[in-house]
């Protein structure tokens, strides 16, 4: 049986999936030059931030599986942000609790997280809170949480690495 990649590799591979979804938005709204997209435009946009968004929870997935043979048992993420704390290493304690809530809210939609996100004073993350449904209605993607923001992935590939790179020391 062969051995499963390293999860480094999973997070610079899910970096470089989200980077050319982000490059691609990116042309896409350089060529309509601030003009209306069109609607084969806007669909396209709407597949790769669905892109960005689905390899967002998977990696943030794999972490949590992968890592969860650190703790006994319980919520991975909670237990790794009071491992960090304990540790001195509150920036990333909040770094992982915010793409938490992120990823919860991906996964889920409005709810505890989501609120949470909306009333955190952090620069961090930019979490919506338009009305989706009347924007869907008329056709308009929408995002609780915007993956497309500069450095929204890599911030998250650099978040999930500390905290294994921390788990993997301390194990050791």
């Amino acid at each position: 049986m062969a051995n499963s990649q390293p999860l480094p590799e999973l997070v610079h591979a899910a970096q470089r999936s989200a980077k050319a979804s982000l490059d691609r938005v990116s042309e896409i709204l350089k060529c309509a030059e601030g003009q209306t997209l069109s609607d084969a435009q806007s669909k396209e946009i709407a597949s790769e931030t669905d892109s960005i968004k689905l390899v967002s929870v998977d990696i943030f997935t794999m972490f949590e599986a992968r890592m969860q043979r650190h703790f006994k048992r319980g919520p991975l993420s909670r237990k790794v942000e009071a491992a960090l704390l304990a540790a001195g290493h509150a920036g990333v304690a909040d770094r992982l609790h915010q793409y938490y809530l992120a990823i919860n809210v991906l996964k889920h939609g409005r709810g505890a997280s989501h609120r949470e996100l909306l009333n955190n004073k952090s620069a961090m993350l930019v979490a919506t809170q338009d009305n989706v449904e009347e924007a869907e209605s008329q056709g308009v993607p929408t995002c609780l949480i915007d993956v497309t923001s500069p450095h929204f992935f890599d911030e998250l590939a650099a978040t999930i690495l500390d905290a294994y790179q921390f788990l993997e020391r301390r194990q050791s």
